[in-house]
C-alpha cells in the first residue's frame, strides 16, 4: 500500500524544531516524509526570505497528500511561489508565535516578523500550537495588531484562527519518565536551572533569588546549564563569582546522557523565565522526577500545579525574587507526600503521536 506523502517544511531548525521534527519521522513510519529545513541562524533573513531561499529546490516541484509547516515558514509566499501546493492541504505548527516575544531593546522595530507570522496562519487549514498560553498569545497579538492598522481589514479573523487550531505539545520522550524519591536532601538541596542562556530566560531574576536565599541562610547546590551563545547576559557571569561554591555544574553538557543524568539527580527545577512558550526543559525534568517551581505565567500553569508557581511580578524582580525565595523555602518545610506532583503523562511520546497520527489521518481523508 502506497504511503501518504507529507511534505515537512522547517524553515529555522532550532534545538526543539529539530527534536519535534525527528519525533515525528521516526514516530509515524508509515508516512513518506519528505523533510526541507534550513539552519537556525540570521533570524530577520530567514523568516523573510525562507520562501525565496527554497524556490528552486526540486522536491517542492512535487506533490504532496499533506504539508506540515513551522511558523517560520512563509505558506503564503512558498504557495504562490508553487501554485500547485496551493490546494494541498497544510497544517503549520507553532513552536512559538512573533507577537509574544519580549523586547529585548536590540530588535529592529518592525511588524514584518508579525505579518509573516499571521499570513502563514491565514494560508494554513489548520493552526497546531503547543500551548493554550501560545495560542491566546497570538490571537491577542493579531487583535492588538488589527487595532494599530488604519482601515480595510477582514472582520472576525482572530476568531476565526481560534475556531481552526488545537493544542497539541511537543512530545518528552518516554525514556525519560522516571519514577524516584521525592526531594532527596531538603537541607541543601540540588537546584537545576537547566534554559538557553539568554535575557529572555531571566538569569538576573534567578540571580536575584540566589540572592535571598542566601539572605535566608538556606543551603543549596546549583546546576546552572543549557545552550549557550557568544553573548550572554552579565548575571550568569555574577553567579559564577557568588555562588562559585554552590556549583555542581556550569555551562553546556554536550553528553546527552550526562544531562539526562543530572535530571534524575536534581532536586527542584526552576524558571524564572520572561518567555517560554512550552517548557520543554521544565517538562523533561519533571518527567525525570524533579520539582517544578516556575513563575505562574506563561504555559507554565498548564502543567505545573498552582501552588507549586509562584507570584508572577514582570516589572518588579525584587518582589518576584521574594516570591520565588519564600515559595521554594516553604516547599522545603514540607512532607513528601505534599511536595508530590503528577509527572507530566499527557505530554508523553507515545500518547502524543497517536494523536498527531489522527489529525494527521484527518486532513489526510480532506
Amino acid at each position: 500500500m502506497k504511503k501518504p506523502r507529507i511534505l515537512l517544511l522547517s524553515a529555522y531548525d532550532a534545538a526543539s524544531h529539530q527534536r519535534w521534527r525527528e519525533q515525528l519521522v521516526n514516530g509515524l513510519p508509515e508516512f513518506d516524509w519528505h523533510v526541507m529545513r534550513l539552519p537556525p541562524r540570521y533570524f530577520s533573513w530567514r523568516i523573510r526570505g525562507n520562501a525565496l531561499s527554497w524556490l528552486n529546490e526540486s522536491t517542492l516541484q512535487h506533490s504532496f497528500d499533506l504539508i506540515l509547516a513551522t511558523s517560520m515558514t512563509d505558506l503564503a509566499s512558498l504557495k504562490g511561489f508553487h501554485p500547485h501546493l496551493a490546494t494541498t492541504p497544510t497544517l503549520l505548527y507553532l513552536h512559538e508565535n512573533q507577537f509574544a516575544f519580549p523586547e529585548s531593546g536590540k530588535q529592529f522595530n518592525s511588524y514584518e516578523p508579525q505579518m509573516i507570522n499571521l499570513y502563514s496562519a491565514i494560508a494554513a487549514d489548520y493552526l497546531l500550537f503547543n500551548s493554550e498560553w501560545n495560542r491566546q498569545s497570538f490571537i491577542l497579538g493579531v487583535t492588538n495588531l488589527f487595532k494599530k492598522l488604519p482601515d480595510a481589514l477582514p472582520k472576525e479573523l482572530p476568531e476565526k484562527l481560534r475556531n481552526k487550531s488545537t493544542i497539541i505539545p511537543v512530545p518528552i520522550e518516554d525514556h525519560l519518565f522516571t519514577k524516584r524519591p521525592v526531594m532527596a536532601n531538603k537541607q541543601c538541596p540540588h537546584l537545576l536551572w537547566n534554559h538557553r542562556w539568554e535575557y529572555d530566560k531571566g538569569p538576573d531574576r534567578l540571580l536575584a533569588l540566589l540572592a535571598q536565599l542566601k539572605t535566608a541562610k538556606q543551603d543549596f547546590r546549583l546546576s546552572l546549564v543549557g545552550e549557550q551563545f557568544r553573548q550572554q547576559p552579565d548575571a550568569f557571569i555574577q553567579i559564577k563569582q557568588h555562588f562559585a561554591n554552590h556549583l555542581v555544574n556550569y555551562g553546556y553538557i554536550d553528553q546527552l546522557e550526562h544531562y539526562h543524568k543530572l535530571l534524575r539527580q536534581a532536586d527542584i527545577v526552576i524558571s524564572t523565565a520572561m518567555h517560554d512558550f512550552q517548557g520543554l526543559s521544565m517538562l523533561e525534568a519533571m518527567a525525570s522526577g524533579c520539582l517544578a517551581l516556575a513563575p505562574n505565567r506563561l504555559a507554565y500553569p498548564e502543567y505545573i500545579p498552582v501552588h507549586h508557581c509562584y507570584q508572577s511580578f514582570p516589572d518588579d524582580m525584587r518582589a518576584e525574587a521574594s516570591a520565588a525565595s519564600a515559595l521554594l523555602l516553604s516547599l522545603l518545610n514540607q512532607d513528601n507526600d505534599t511536595l508530590r506532583q503528577p509527572p507530566p503523562e499527557a505530554w508523553r511520546l507515545s500518547k502524543l503521536l497517536q494523536r498527531y497520527r489522527d489529525i494527521f489521518h484527518l486532513w489526510l481523508n480532506h
